[in-house]
């Protein structure tokens, strides 16, 4: 019987610029209006064998797992919409391994639902919840010295936000110098490195330059090639944002 239960090549990114079921809306399947639902218990959980999901974090024990009407089918998660007047395309998802697509799971961290959890090495990201679910992202990291680890809040949230590169990084790149701030940055768009979302970091209130932010390089997750934040697809970045409130605490560690 059912069981119910109350259940971020190099990508630039370090500053900041200025409920429905299946059959009526795909864009509503992507993202995470079904969040509050989620935090306020409203889910049923199910054994894993009824879906298709990875078992990566679930060890020998087989799992039960909370049902959230937005971590659905992959071509619906990843399917092409519009959003801010930009229409994003689908994300080739037999492509992407599936370990690295949107799903609940068993949380491992162990940390206070409400907290966003990324495991560098692992290359995931927890959003964890009530009852010891969490929903699990795959996601791309800093290559090796530009990775950031340590604990803060998530202090602003930032639809289709503009990037500016930081000096440091026009100087190896002075190709970039045309999105400097004195150029008014790079306007969102879908070939804006910070994708359709960013979730910026800080700690003990100071902007740490590092970012949760979305990408339109699907492939680049699960691989260590940004300059230091966390990408996500897209879409998945999108459902995240939907779900995480300010002031959200944020764990990232080795």
């Amino acid at each position: 019987q059912p069981v119910w239960s109350v259940s971020v090549s190099e990508m630039p990114c370090f500053s900041p610029s200025d409920d429905e079921p299946l059959a009526m809306s795909r864009r509503a399947a992507v993202f995470g209006f079904g969040a509050a639902a989620l935090l306020a218990g409203c889910s049923r959980s199910m054994d894993l064998a009824e879906f298709e999901i990875d078992e990566f974090t679930t060890g020998t024990v087989r799992p039960k797992i909370s049902v959230d009407r937005q971590v659905t089918q992959p071509e619906l998660m990843y399917a092409s919409f519009e959003d801010g007047g930009f229409v994003l395309p689908e994300v080739p998802f037999k492509k992407v391994e599936p370990k690295w697509r949107r799903q609940i799971v068993v949380d491992p961290t162990g940390e206070a639902p409400g907290t966003i959890v990324v495991r560098l090495e692992e290359r995931h990201l927890y959003w964890v919840q009530p009852g010891g679910d969490a929903l699990r992202y795959g996601v791309g990291i800093g290559r090796e010295g530009f990775s950031w680890q340590g604990e803060g809040v998530i202090q602003w949230r930032q639809k289709w936000p503009k990037w500016t590169p930081p000096a440091e990084m026009i100087a190896r790149q002075p190709q970039l110098a045309r999105f400097s701030a004195e150029n008014g940055g790079q306007p969102p768009g879908l070939d804006n490195p910070l994708g359709a979302r960013a979730l910026y970091i800080f700690q003990n209130g100071q902007d740490t330059l590092y970012r949760l932010h979305g990408s339109p390089e699907w492939n680049s997750i699960g691989r260590a090639v940004s300059s230091g934040c966390v990408r996500l697809m897209n879409q998945d970045i999108i459902d995240l944002y939907e779900r995480v409130p300010n002031k959200a605490r944020i764990v990232v560690w080795q």
